[in-house]
């Protein structure tokens, strides 16, 4: 692959190195800011707390290479990694439930510069149905399938956990082709739809074991 193409690719790209790209690419926007130039693998390795061979492969699928006793080329590879992970194409997107988390993700404009924009929220509130955040319009659940048309085919899912089941439903009869859930239900999609889970009860039950581990080990 060509450094900043768009070719299809041949290959699946394993979740984990996915999920490290984008903190990559934080990281690198952090050093271009600084002035660096150039960036070796195990700079990023020693500040990320990942292994330098790893850096190296996780890179290698954007058909990045670096140079010897080089580095990587700063600018470039944030090119590349942008492309690579579809930051640079700006995708529409319709949020499904505008409680307190769906608000916070309306207020969040770091969206918009990884891809996302979302154009239209989605919920059944008489309080916040008709009304704006932050210029996107809140309509009424019911009114999701006269808008079919637009062609949208991500959305976000920010309901109450009782309602994510039958709202899933209801955006993939809509047309909605990706899910990013928010929610803990594991939600059951066909299998052409792309699911995105993003508990963040999870995170936080990791976060107090491993709190409460750090301070048992303490004691002793």
């Amino acid at each position: 692959m060509e450094e900043g193409s768009n070719k299809k690719r041949s290959f699946t790209v394993p979740e984990p190195a996915l999920r490290r790209m984008p903190c990559y690419l934080a990281y690198l926007k952090i050093a271009s800011r600084k002035g660096e130039k150039y960036i070796s693998s195990t700079n990023i390795a020693g500040d990320m707390g990942v292994d330098p061979t790893q850096v190296t492969k996780d890179l290698s699928y954007t058909g990045i290479s670096g140079k010897t006793r080089v580095g990587y080329e700063v600018e470039p590879l944030i090119d590349a990694l942008e492309d690579f992970l579809g930051f640079r194409k700006v995708d529409n997107a319709f949020l499904f439930g505008a409680g307190s988390l769906g608000r916070a993700l309306l207020h969040d404009h770091g969206l918009k510069q990884y891809g996302l924009n979302v154009v239209k929220a989605f919920d059944i509130d008489p309080a916040v149905v008709g009304r704006e955040i932050v210029g996107v319009p809140i309509h009424h659940i019911d009114d999701f399938k006269l808008m079919r048309e637009e062609g949208v085919e991500i959305g976000i899912l920010t309901v109450p956990t009782e309602s994510a089941q039958q709202v899933s439903n209801l955006m993939v009869e809509g047309g909605i082709r990706a899910i990013w859930n928010f929610t803990p239900v594991r939600i059951k999609t066909p299998d052409d739809v792309v699911v995105q889970n993003t508990s963040l009860y999870a995170h936080l039950a990791v976060m107090f074991n491993r709190l409460y581990e750090i301070k048992q080990e303490k004691k002793f």
